[in-house]
């Protein structure tokens, strides 16, 4: 089967998943939402499959399937879902942008946290280079005890401790809870790569670890 076919055969079975059955939340560790409301992200999620097949069938660039997704991404109004939805909405179209080979992350992670606080804390992935390193924090991984590096570049007073990290190790994929503290203003990383961002406006660290298992128990099912 050639590329293209194998990427239209992905698209169709994704639009015919039930993506909002019951069993699709319990996956999740969460009771399911209204019907209304599934009904809802059902037929936003197929209209933007079709969008999708509609575009590889064209022969679309992978600028042009970006353009798909983001303007369909825009139909999902954030105020309108609360944030156990709106994460469900992330991995769904981080699943299609991933059928068709596109880097979404930033535009999900600005459409779920904003685009202050996804910028705020720009931790990018560690290369050498001539930047000091004023501090460095530690913790192994839980599953293969790599130890997971974090560089702080730049601090600066006033900078709030926005967010719980979920972590993946580069070396066994584990997934681990990392949080950095306040006052940092720029950070690189070792070993691992970011999946989440949780606000801790919005999370305690019960909730952080309890969010830490359901991506444990979804993503490796």
């Amino acid at each position: 089967m050639d590329e293209k076919k194998n990427i239209l055969l992905q698209l169709n079975t994704f639009k015919n998943l039930n993506k909002f059955s019951n069993s699709a939340w319990n996956k999740r560790g969460l009771n399911p939402s209204d019907n209304d409301i599934c009904e809802r992200l059902e037929r936003l999620f197929n209209k933007s499959a079709d969008s999708l097949i509609e575009a590889i069938n064209s022969d679309y660039s992978t600028r042009q399937l970006k353009n798909v997704l983001e303007n369909n991404l825009k139909n999902f109004k954030r105020s309108d879902y609360d944030t156990e939805e709106c994460e469900f909405i992330c991995d769904y179209f981080f699943q299609l942008s991933e059928i068709v080979s596109v880097d979404f992350k930033d535009n999900l992670n600005g459409w779920l946290y904003g685009r202050i606080l996804s910028t705020l804390l720009r931790i990018t992935a560690f290369i050498k280079r001539d930047d000091r390193i004023i501090e460095t924090l530690s913790q192994n991984c839980t599953k293969c005890h790599t130890e997971l590096k974090t560089y702080i570049i730049k601090k600066e007073e006033g900078i709030p401790d926005y967010s719980w990290e979920i972590i993946q190790c580069i070396n066994c994929n584990e997934y681990n809870l990392l949080s950095t503290g306040a006052n940092v203003k720029e950070a690189r990383f070792e070993n691992y790569k970011i999946v989440e961002q949780l606000p801790k406006a919005e999370f305690t660290l019960e909730q952080a670890e309890l969010r830490l298992k359901q991506i444990k128990y979804f993503r490796n099912s």
